[in-house]
């Protein structure tokens, strides 16, 4: 086989370099970033990219690109009508990012649960009051979607002594799941009805699109919390902001928003039931490492002609 381009949009350590000559040591690693990237292109035959990166110049202008692989999970901006009526390879980097984003989750129950989004308030106004606090142990957590975030959530949840619920599409047998939920709205609102904790962690699609709105707030206890660590298109935020107002749930933990930064506007800046982070909840410093491994053992199989892993239909968006 003829060395094999590489052009990847992030910058690398060396031992992430390391990591990719294991698969073949003639490949042509060329880091670079969006803005310098179109450069590149005309002889690119692998693009190494990011999902919610603007893709589609660079893809029109490199004519022997073969594969394209997303270090995140998501790949909203990298679905075209070119790459979905041509046989270019979509991988993603779904599997790396269930410990940080399930760590997250955690934390932030963990945190209305203690009542620490109320304590770091009071600690800014040096006010010494006690609030309400409960335990994690033996409450219901439901989780919208268990692809390989939500599994891991599921088993760090189920150890804390909690009740798991999740929805799927298709029936599987989970280890760390009481009771699996289909996918259709009647069995989600039925679930969503039992939880006290709800954990959104579907890929955004055109069918989860605006997937959770206020019919399924209304159908939730009000004390439940919710979390959305997905995609911030996936819950209709003005119906969540509404679902505030009116107490129709207790609180909510947002690390991804319809609008990214989060506009000064918003009113859920200044609600004391939300915990707002900006979309950190993958980060870790072991990132980089996960992805460039999973891509180097892609690499191995597409060079050898063997199966690949996570590869994306094009048709569905995940």
């Amino acid at each position: 086989m003829a060395v094999l381009n590489v052009v990847v949009l992030n910058q690398l350590a060396d031992r992430h370099k390391e990591v990719i000559t294991t698969a073949d040591p003639n490949v042509n690693i060329i880091v670079t970033d969006q803005k310098n990237a179109m450069e590149h292109m005309p002889g690119c035959h692998i693009l190494v990219t990011w999902g919610w990166a603007e893709t589609q110049p660079l893809y029109l202008a490199a004519p022997h690109l073969e594969w394209i692989h997303a270090l995140s999970a998501g790949v909203e901006k990298l679905i075209f009508p070119e790459i979905q009526a041509a046989d270019t390879i979509l991988t993603n980097s779904k599997g790396i990012h269930g410990i940080p984003v399930s760590e997250h989750i955690l934390a932030m129950m963990l945190a209305f649960s203690r009542g620490l989004n109320i304590s770091i308030r009071q600690q800014g106004a040096k006010l010494w009051k006690r609030m309400p606090t409960d335990e994690l142990h033996e409450h219901t957590i439901a989780i919208v979607g268990l692809g390989a975030i939500g599994r891991e959530i599921a088993k760090k949840a189920k150890s804390l002594g909690m009740n798991v619920l999740a929805s799927k599409r298709e029936a599987t047998t989970e280890i760390f799941v009481d009771k699996l939920y289909p996918a259709d709205d009647d069995s989600l609102l039925e679930m969503l009805s039992l939880a006290d904790y709800v954990v959104i962690s579907l890929p955004l699609t055109e069918e989860t699109k605006n997937r959770i709105r206020l019919e399924h707030f209304a159908a939730m206890k009000r004390t439940a919390y919710v979390f959305n660590i997905a995609r911030g298109n996936i819950i209709n935020e003005a119906d969540l902001v509404a679902a505030l107002n009116q107490e129709l749930i207790q609180g909510a933990g947002l690390d991804v928003f319809e609008q990214e930064p989060l506009p000064e506007t918003s009113p859920l800046w200044e609600m004391p039931n939300v915990i707002i982070t900006p979309h950190i909840a993958a980060l870790s410093p072991a990132y980089l490492d996960r992805a460039l491994k999973l891509f180097a053992d892609n690499l191995a199989r597409f060079i050898q002609g063997r199966d690949m892993i996570n590869i994306i239909d094009k048709s569905k968006g995940y």
